[in-house]
């Protein structure tokens, strides 16, 4: 791998614990919804010899390198660019109907954080990119410097959790008329500027919430989740499993919905015979939203917003292979 950047899988062995009665089955194919290094995935094709796995990535520099990283498997590992919440057509078009395992690990990987070049991190000055498809869409940049003060007011208060996301918006739409933005370190220092003192000396760096929030906007993450987990859940074999990696409250938010919807759906009181729409067709593997111990945390700080949770498919009606 070279100079790739350095890349520790969160939670790896708790994935591994959690998804291995689904990947010892014979013949068993899994899914990495979000490629990354491939980090997961090389641990998961070490420990099962007789698995597949389909890596999936929208951003083709990332693909590439976990490629390089798992040529060793020869056609047990299968590359795709894609979003994954194309997951189904993914699996379709390498010859598969279903996954035996499925695993997200959302958010931003180490490759596109370690990379000053991708915009991602605010410690270093670099352009406002963020996207992570570098080939497509509109970048940071153009979204700092087009959107009206209450669009950004919104995105940094939703998917930021932003306290100050009214100031900031007026501060960035007044700074964008003297010049637009074009790199990291300007914004920084608005940010610094704009949010009071006391504010600034708790949480890290102030900074951190709004590149969150622009990189969520930029990349439509929560809506390609919304319709990503379903989706997944309905490419599960019977007793398939998925595991889901969350690192921001509103993609754990949707994640919990969506398990619930299919492990508790909502029964009315005293029914005396459960249709067959209203039965659950998945089992919560979690107890709620497990964390990273103190120990993984100390050794991978990027662990320590981490949230697992897991489901098993139950659905026993008739499945085509």
């Amino acid at each position: 791998m070279g100079d790739a950047p350095a890349h520790v899988p969160v939670l790896l062995a708790r994935c591994l614990e959690l998804l291995d009665p689904a990947l010892r089955r014979p013949g068993a194919v899994a899914v990495d919804a979000t490629l990354g290094l491939g980090g997961h995935a090389e641990a998961m094709l070490q420990a099962h010899p007789g698995l597949t796995v389909l890596g999936l990535d929208r951003d083709p520099q990332a693909l590439a390198m976990a490629a390089e990283r798992l040529a060793p498997f020869g056609s047990r590992f299968q590359a795709v660019r894609a979003v994954y919440d194309t997951l189904p057509v993914a699996l379709a078009g390498a010859g598969h109907r279903r996954a035996d395992a499925i695993l997200f690990d959302l958010g931003v990987s180490s490759m596109q954080l370690d990379l000053a070049e991708r915009g991602f991190a605010y410690a270093t000055d670099a352009p406002l990119d963020m996207r992570m498809d570098p080939t497509a869409g509109a970048t940071a940049a153009d979204l700092l410097n087009t959107a009206p003060a209450a669009e950004l007011a919104r995105i940094l208060r939703t998917y930021g959790e932003e306290r100050f996301a009214s100031q900031l918006a007026r501060a960035i739409v007044r700074e964008r008329e003297r010049a637009p933005f074009t790199t990291s370190a300007r914004l920084v220092a608005l940010i610094r500027d704009t949010i009071p003192a006391p504010a600034r000396r708790t949480g890290g760096n102030p900074a951190k919430r709004t590149f969150q929030a622009l990189r969520i906007a930029v990349n439509d993450e929560l809506e390609v989740l919304r319709r990503a987990i379903p989706a997944a859940l309905a490419s599960l074999r019977f007793g398939g499993r998925m595991v889901v990696l969350s690192y921001h409250s509103g993609e754990d938010r949707i994640v919990k919905r969506a398990l619930a919807a299919v492990a508790d759906p909502p029964v009315p009181h005293g029914l005396p015979v459960i249709p067959e729409e209203l039965r659950p067709t998945a089992r919560v593997l979690t107890r709620g939203a497990e964390k990273a111990s103190e120990d993984e945390v100390r050794r991978n700080p990027r662990a320590a917003s981490v949230r697992l949770r897991a489901v098993e498919q139950l659905d026993g009606r008739p499945q085509e292979d």
